[in-house]
């Protein structure tokens, strides 16, 4: 299986950084915003993304961690029973709610992600900022803030590594499954 290093840990700093500013641009500040991260990677995301807009604005956003274990539509397929993991997720009723994730894909994670949010509450808008937007559709559902667009072939896999999860580099790679 060849590995192809899209983006290091410089790289990734630098998406995050970016993504950061373009949510205080795009939302006139972080008043009543909320980061919200869906497990496991993109809490770790979010986390960042946070620190990021405290250095650049001096507020502290609040944060989130959200499990969509029970939201996916691909539970029937699979036989093990579902690790259900905790969501913990401040107020959201009325508030600009940014879902952070690692790699847009399907897009139904994020189907199931503003299923599981509006079960919390009723948000005034979600928006959505992810790592890696890698294409490939199901549903119609595009990222409001894009660390990196890899165009891919649906034979890849957009491995992404952060140093909380994964206790290595942070990186982003694409390996080509035969």
């Amino acid at each position: 299986m060849s590995t192809k290093l899209i983006l290091d840990e410089a790289a990734v700093r630098r998406a995050l950084t970016r993504i950061a500013h373009e949510i205080i641009e795009r939302n006139k500040g972080v008043k009543n915003t909320v980061l919200v991260g869906i497990k496991t990677r993109g809490v770790f995301l979010a986390r960042r993304l946070h620190e990021r807009i405290w250095q650049i604005e001096g507020q502290k956003v609040p944060i989130g961690e959200l499990d969509i274990t029970l939201y996916r539509d691909d539970l029937t397929e699979k036989n093990d029973e579902p690790q259900l993991r905790e969501t913990n997720v401040p107020a959201i009723e009325g508030k600009k709610v940014v879902l952070v994730d690692d790699v847009l894909y399907t897009g139904r994670t994020i189907r199931a992600a503003m299923d599981a949010l509006i079960d919390l509450g009723r948000p005034e808008m979600i928006q959505l900022a992810v790592l890696v937007d890698r294409g490939h559709r199901e549903l119609p559902i595009r990222p409001d803030f894009v660390g990196k667009n890899v165009p891919t072939s649906k034979r890849e896999i957009v491995q992404v590594s952060l140093m909380e999860a994964d206790r290595q580099a942070d990186e982003v790679s694409i390996k080509q499954n035969k």
